[in-house]
């Protein structure tokens, strides 16, 4: 939601916007987050990352459901994503076709096919990509049909409050991944570096709200209400909260990314 809802708002006042087309974006955005998390369910489940979790239960994992009905999930929910796409591409350009092909692979190939990128410590590159530049950017482009500076600065701070909920999750999981041979970004860096790394995250995501309401957004300032939440967060993190104590985390974190995405994208279409 929050990358569809910072790209709909700089938007606002650029030529003539076509917003049925930001109804269909948020729904190719949510098809691909729950898309994403079913293919991740799957292919973790079989795979054996799964078997020791301190996480919230997955489904091929706990055996609350079969590995092919949750491989089947994934992809209707990514058939939802590319059919939608196909009907912005009719409507503006054929490369969103690529852009589309493109995340609908990142999101099966995070955890799934015989080198599956999050085990390689990309993860969040590829979060910071698809789920916070592409969908922000996408998003003003298929309502307005061109971009501007301000949809890439609030893409950027789509990005890392994608990626500070990544981070948390992957710092959460740090000892069984390690088992298992997952090298994630959080594995590679270790606890301690993974902790300032979030913390870092957060704070790049409100510089960002800063410098969109500096340059032209007043109102975009609204969004630093995000550091509410996000204190008690932080605190958690760099006070050492592991395994269990970090489930709170990470749902704190995504009031984070709400609050201060909602937030920012109703203040930058304000100030349009």
């Amino acid at each position: 939601m929050v990358p569809v809802a910072l790209g709909a708002a700089v938007a606002v006042g650029e030529g003539d916007p076509v917003w049925w087309r930001a109804a269909l974006a948020l729904v190719v955005s949510l098809a691909l987050q729950v898309g994403v998390n079913y293919a991740n369910d799957y292919s973790d489940g079989v795979r054996g990352t799964d078997d020791v979790r301190v996480g919230p239960v997955r489904l091929v994992a706990s055996g609350l459901a079969s590995p092919g009905a949750v491989k089947r999930a994934a992809l209707a929910a990514f058939g939802v994503a590319a059919v939608c796409g196909l009907v912005l591409a009719i409507a503006t350009t054929w490369w969103l076709l690529v852009v589309g092909a493109a995340a609908i692979l990142a999101g099966w190939g995070y955890t799934g096919g015989p080198r599956p990128y999050g085990y390689l410590g990309l993860g969040e590159v590829f979060v910071f990509v698809f789920f916070g530049l592409v969908a922000t950017v996408g998003t003003t482009f298929v309502v307005v049909e061109h971009v501007n500076a301000a949809s890439w600065v609030a893409g950027c701070a789509a990005g890392s409050l994608a990626c500070a909920l990544l981070v948390v999750n992957n710092l959460r999981d740090i000892p069984t991944d390690r088992q298992v041979g997952k090298r994630t970004l959080a594995v590679r860096l270790g606890e301690r570096l993974t902790r300032w790394f979030y913390v870092l995250l957060l704070v790049s995501a409100m510089a960002l709200v800063v410098a969109l309401g500096v340059t032209g957004q007043p109102w975009a300032l609204v969004g630093l209400v995000g550091m509410v939440p996000a204190a008690p967060a932080v605190k958690a993190v760099l006070a050492g909260a592991q395994g269990r104590a970090l489930i709170g985390v990470l749902g704190a974190t995504g009031r984070v990314q709400l609050v201060t995405g909602l937030s920012t994208a109703l203040g930058v279409a304000l100030s349009r």
